[in-house]
C-alpha cells in the first residue's frame, strides 16, 4: 500500500528554486531584508531541500524494490516453464528411441526363433546305436566285366573256326576296312593341304613418311612431286603429301606411302627417288610404322 501511495503521489521536489526566485524578486522591489529573516529563510530552504531529497530517495528505492519484486518471480516462472517444456521434448524423444529399440529386439528374437526351428527341422535323424551302416557292402550278384564276355565268346568262335576247315572270313574284311580308312585319311589330308594353300597369308605392310628436300628455293616443287609419284613398284602405294617450310623460302616435300615389306625396301625407295638429281637433294625417313 505504501509503495502504491508513493507511486501516485505528486510532490514538488524543486520548490526551493521557486522560493529563492520569489525572494530575490521581492528583494529587488522592496530592498534587502534583515539578516535574521534572511538566515531564517535560508535555514527553511535547506530543510525543505533536505526533505525533498529524502522523499526523492525513498521514492526511487521503493520503485526499484517494486520492479525487482514484480520482475523476479515472473522471470523465474518463465525460466521454469521453458525448462519443463525442454524436458518434456527430451522425454518424448527418449520414448520414441526406446520404442524403436524394443521393436528391433522383437524382430531379432523372432528371426532367431525361426532360424532355430529351421535348423532343427533340417537336421538328419541320428543313427541308432544297434544299426550298422555299411556303405561299401559286397553285393550278392556277381558283376561281370565287359572284357570277360568277349573272351568267353571267343572260345566257341575258335571252335567253330576249327570246324570250318580253317577258312578266314573276318580277316579279309578287316584288311579292306583298313585300306578304305587309309584312303579316306589321305583324301582328307589332301583336301586340308589344298585349303591351306589357297588361304592367303598375312602380308606385312609398313607406313612410311618421307621428307624429300630440294636444292634451293627455285626448285619446281610440283615437278618434283610428279617425279616422285612416277615411281611405280609392286607393293608400293603413294598417299597424301604436303609442302613444309624449312627456312629462307625453302620448302620440303613430305609424302606418305604404304609398302609391302617383302617386296619394297626403304633403301630401294630412296635410290629410286634420288635418281631425280635435278630436283631432289636428299631423302629422309620422318616416320616408319608397321601396319
Amino acid at each position: 500500500m505504501a509503495v502504491d501511495y508513493f507511486l501516485h503521489e505528486k510532490i514538488w521536489f524543486e520548490k526551493y528554486k521557486y522560493d529563492d526566485a520569489e525572494r530575490r524578486y521581492y528583494e529587488q522591489m522592496n530592498g534587502p531584508v534583515s539578516s535574521s529573516s534572511h538566515q531564517q529563510e535560508n535555514g527553511a530552504s535547506t530543510i525543505l531541500r533536505d526533505i525533498a531529497r529524502a522523499r526523492e530517495n525513498i521514492q526511487k528505492s521503493l520503485a526499484g524494490s517494486a520492479s525487482t519484486t514484480s520482475s523476479g518471480p515472473a522471470g523465474d516462472q518463465n525460466e521454469l516453464l521453458s525448462r519443463i517444456s525442454h524436458l518434456e521434448v527430451e522425454n518424448q524423444n527418449l520414448r520414441s528411441v526406446v520404442a524403436d529399440l524394443q521393436m528391433a529386439i522383437f524382430k531379432l528374437e523372432s528371426r532367431l526363433n525361426a532360424l532355430e526351428k529351421s535348423s532343427t527341422s533340417h537336421q538328419p535323424s541320428p543313427v541308432p546305436p544297434t544299426q550298422k551302416v555299411e556303405p561299401f557292402s559286397v553285393p550278392s550278384k556277381k558283376v561281370e566285366l565287359p572284357s570277360a564276355s568277349p573272351a568267353k565268346k571267343a572260345e566257341p568262335a575258335a571252335a567253330e573256326e576249327d570246324d570250318d576247315d580253317d577258312i578266314d572270313l573276318f580277316g579279309s574284311d578287316d584288311e579292306e576296312e583298313d585300306q578304305e580308312a587309309a584312303k579316306v585319311r589321305e583324301e582328307r589330308l589332301r583336301q586340308y593341304a589344298e585349303k591351306k594353300a589357297k588361304k592367303p597369308g598375312l602380308i606385312a605392310k609398313s607406313s612410311i613418311l618421307l621428307d624429300v628436300k630440294p636444292w634451293d628455293d627455285e626448285t619446281d616443287m610440283a615437278k618434283m612431286e610428279e617425279c616422285v609419284r612416277s615411281i611405280h613398284m609392286d607393293g608400293l602405294v603413294w598417299g597424301a603429301s604436303k609442302l613444309v617450310p624449312v627456312g629462307y623460302g625453302i620448302k620440303k616435300l613430305q609424302i606418305q606411302c604404304v609398302v609391302e615389306d617383302d617386296k619394297v625396301g626403304t633403301d630401294i625407295l630412296e635410290e629410286e627417288i634420288t635418281k631425280f638429281e635435278d630436283y631432289v637433294q636428299s631423302v629422309d625417313i620422318a616416320a616408319f610404322n608397321k601396319i
